[in-house]
């Protein structure tokens, strides 16, 4: 029996957005009682809005979100969201907060990785923006030479936000793996095998976006 996990944090009003961003604003239209008039009291609809940066919640990296001349989300294949074949991987945070990950490289190629380390934990708490975990030169070697077709992460960015030349983006990109950040409940995952997807709207000029990830076991 196939069954769906989710790996994605609620985008709520006012919620705590990445630092320097304005908090998303979800907000009507026209609620339900304010549009009945409009269906001469015969229905009543939920007309709503949505204002929000474009990194809150679960999103996904394009390669234009770092480089002018990427691909930018209208232009990302669905095979390379949605579908994929999926490994989680559990991810050592070092004294530098360094993500150490250990695994066959063969086994990545083609496939989402996803790094676990339990910072997802915080989410909803002030302890969550913290200098968190990155991924350090060696993870981005190994996903360099391995070749996977996505990597996604359980914390809020690949790089040390410390770093301006965000060198796990720049490199990564490049070589068209996207990103996936603030993914959830990957433990939910460990020792399954499952399909992964987390597919945005097709925006042209989208560099990035967010994603109800989930993963389809069975």
């Amino acid at each position: 029996m196939t069954r769906f996990v989710e790996l994605n944090h609620e985008i709520r009003d006012g919620m705590a957005p990445y630092p320097g961003l304005p908090s998303p604003k979800i907000q009507p239209i026209l609620d339900h009682e304010a549009s009945a008039a409009r269906y001469d009291h015969k229905a009543e609809f939920y007309l709503g809005r949505v204002d929000m940066p474009c990194n809150v919640g679960t999103y996904i990296d394009s390669p234009f979100h770092r480089y002018p001349d990427g691909q930018d989300l209208s232009q990302v294949a669905l095979d390379k969201v949605a579908g994929l074949d999926g490994l989680v991987l559990d991810g050592s945070v070092g004294s530098d907060r360094a993500v150490s990950i250990d695994c066959d490289e063969a086994s990545i190629a083609g496939r989402a990785v996803l790094i676990r380390t339990g910072w997802d934990e915080r989410w909803g708490t002030e302890r969550y923006w913290e200098l968190g975990p990155y991924l350090g030169p060696a993870a981005v070697d190994l996903f360099l030479r391995a070749g996977p077709a996505l990597v996604g992460v359980d914390f809020w960015n690949v790089d040390d936000t410390q770093d301006m030349a965000r060198p796990a983006h720049t490199r990564l990109l490049a070589a068209n793996i996207l990103i996936v950040e603030n993914l959830a409940n990957l433990q939910a995952l460990l020792g399954s095998g499952f399909r992964f997807y987390a597919v945005p709207l097709r925006i042209v000029c989208g560099a990035s976006f967010p994603v109800r990830a989930f993963a389809e076991i069975g």
